[in-house]
């Protein structure tokens, strides 16, 4: 009885001391599925450079780099996110800072680590990831399911897509 009672104690005190060390509130997954549905449901269209302003969230875009299918540029006067814009403001949201900072899809790739097995929350991106190069264009908020939430082209609203819509699959990665 007293060495059950003794490897019982080392036990409780092993697994205490194990979710101790655990961070709390670095795990904000659910959290950014959530805000990404909620973003969703406003109904926000993409903007070519919107959500790059010195805070996050929807901002006018810019036509500087428009490539878009939609002549003349609409950006400079709709009021939207692009792809990364997108990331950025609901990262921020979850996170309570803007963890992603400003920049595009490069810069925000740059800042996180790629994983093998994705995690609902992740970013997804599409381009090209070498160790010398980065080349990224798109980017969306991993869902499950092979789906991701996207501002994905000029014309559309924040939505879910698939994946595998997309060619140039390039990895997921986490904060």
């Amino acid at each position: 009885m007293r060495r059950w009672r003794a490897a019982a104690g080392v036990t409780v005190l092993v697994l205490v001391a194990a979710t101790a060390s655990v961070p709390l509130g670095l795990y904000v997954a659910p959290n950014i599925v959530r805000i990404a549905y909620e973003v969703e449901q406003r109904g926000i269209v993409y903007s070519w450079g919107g959500g790059h302003d010195a805070e996050p969230g929807p901002s006018e875009g810019t036509c500087r780099g428009y490539q878009g299918k939609i002549k003349p540029c609409p950006a400079a006067w709709t009021r939207g996110l692009d792809c990364s814009g997108f990331a950025r403001w609901v990262y921020a949201l979850a996170h309570g800072s803007d963890v992603l900072g400003p920049g595009n899809t490069n810069d925000h790739v740059r800042r996180m680590r790629r994983v093998a097995a994705a995690m609902p929350g992740d970013l997804v991106f599409f381009g090209k990831i070498t160790k010398k190069d980065v080349k990224t264009h798109h980017v969306g908020i991993y869902l499950g399911g092979g789906k991701m939430m996207d501002a994905p082209e000029t014309g559309a609203v924040v939505r879910v897509d698939d994946i595998a819509r997309r060619k140039d699959f390039a990895g997921f990665y986490r904060l």
